[in-house]
């Protein structure tokens, strides 16, 4: 389980209680950027991750999917799109005991990740051409049981253009899954505004036993993401 992380910044540690940081809008910075590191101050997530060594508070998302619906298991194999920087293949390594040299996480993203216990990392482009043949090559037998993707393009403010990017990342993302996936395997993905759409949702149950949309208490209360958990592949029907 996730363990002793509260919501707001008043929770107790050593029977003290941690004041909230206020930041006054500094000369030069943004009121968005103020905000954002306000946000990051004050976000017991933020301090969690740090304390037990994660990369990022995304990794206490995870966490709470896994814990619920059980869907990383010793010895399974796990690919991770977009896992810069590193936090979901951290989490994966420790359930799937690859640290331990049992099964087998690969971190796939454009961005640099530096090295991680029991994480194979390659630094490719997943929407790239020749990206899933160079994938696939890297997992022991061609195949995955778990495919993860957290991907997220940079916002432009332009919710129609906004949506359009993320539903295009999903279905890259579940076009690499379903050439990979051995049969009974799980896709999650973020799929933000309010959820995958009709079209997207009945490809999904086209070729998956289960689809159902999650929203983990770690996610912040005001970001628009959920994820979309799909269980039971039973190929492309």
């Amino acid at each position: 389980m996730v363990g002793p992380v509260k919501g707001g910044g008043g929770e107790r540690r050593g029977g003290r209680r941690k004041l909230a940081v206020k930041l006054r809008t500094a000369k030069g910075r943004k009121l968005a950027s103020t905000r954002w590191l306000s946000r990051q101050l004050n976000d017991p997530y933020v301090e969690e991750a740090e304390r037990r060594g994660y990369r990022s508070r995304a990794a206490f998302k995870l966490i709470e999917m896994h814990d619920k619906y059980r869907f990383l298991k010793p010895g399974m194999i796990v690919v991770d799109l977009g896992a810069a920087p590193g936090s979901w293949s951290q989490i994966a390594a420790e359930r799937v005991g690859s640290v331990e040299g049992r099964g087998q996480v690969v971190a796939v993203d454009l961005r640099a990740i530096e090295p991680l216990p029991g994480v194979e990392v390659l630094s490719i482009d997943v929407s790239g051409h020749g990206a899933p043949a160079a994938i696939r090559a890297q997992l022991k037998g061609g195949r995955a049981d778990v495919v993860l993707s957290d991907m997220a393009s940079p916002a432009t403010g332009h919710r129609a253009t906004d949506h359009l990017r993320v539903v295009a990342l999903v279905e890259a993302a579940l076009d690499f899954a379903e050439e990979v996936l051995k049969p009974g395997g799980t896709f999650l993905a973020k799929v933000f505004q309010g959820g995958a759409g009709q079209e997207l949702m009945a490809r999904l149950k086209r070729s998956f036993a289960r689809v159902q949309h999650v929203k983990p208490r770690a996610s912040r209360p005001e970001s628009p993401e959920v994820y979309v958990l799909a269980t039971g592949f039973c190929g492309v029907q």
